[in-house]
């Protein structure tokens, strides 16, 4: 198990991709969080395979069907033993 924090910027907010990013990582089984930051970012926590986490970064480098990715900022961090994957405010 390895977790994530992903900062992805560009046109992300107002763009579905918080809902695209909740159903991408429970399609590949990824635990976490998702949510927009005030600077206009879109942050998640990723937990799960490193080799499923490595098919979710390459999704967040192409975004929802609306969005448009600019630059995405990947870091590990300590596992948080997430249950599920949620959207947060």
């Amino acid at each position: 198990m390895k977790c994530l924090k992903i900062k992805i910027s560009g046109k992300v907010q107002g763009v579905w991709f918080r809902a695209s990013t909740q159903r991408k990582a429970n399609e590949l089984g990824i635990k976490g969080i998702v949510k927009n930051l005030p600077s206009g970012e879109v942050y998640v926590e990723a937990e799960g395979d490193e080799k499923i986490l490595n098919l979710f970064v390459k999704w967040c480098h192409q975004g929802s069907e609306l969005s448009r990715v600019d630059q995405v900022e990947i870091s590990e961090m300590e596992n948080k033993n997430f249950e599920d994957f949620k959207i947060v405010r």
